[in-house]
């Protein structure tokens, strides 16, 4: 079974990006100890979490303005791109 996350965290870091057709991705991957992160979209968007992403048509879609809490390994980053219009991408950093 893989990690499982109870309650809250606290928010730590905060990364943001724009995006358009073309992917915008976090500048910064993940450091040691975190293990959980939240994504928002400020758009509908293609989502890419991993070592090197660049978001495309074959990733994950998610909702504008609907925030989603992901498991993450550290070095990872996350990048996004637009369905239809551009918008931002928000990640935070949960610790604890």
């Amino acid at each position: 079974m893989g990690t499982q996350f109870f309650g809250t965290g606290r928010p730590a870091t905060v990364q943001k990006v724009a995006y358009t057709g073309t992917a915008g991705t976090i500048s910064n991957s993940f450091a040691a100890g975190i293990q959980r992160i939240r994504v928002l979209v400020t758009t509908d968007a293609y989502v890419a979490i991993g070592y090197s992403p660049t978001a495309t048509t074959n990733d994950m879609y998610m909702t504008g303005l609907v925030p989603e809490y992901f498991t993450v390994s550290q070095g990872q980053k996350v990048s996004a791109m637009q369905v239809a219009s551009g918008g931002t991408l928000n990640v935070t950093e949960i610790s604890g």
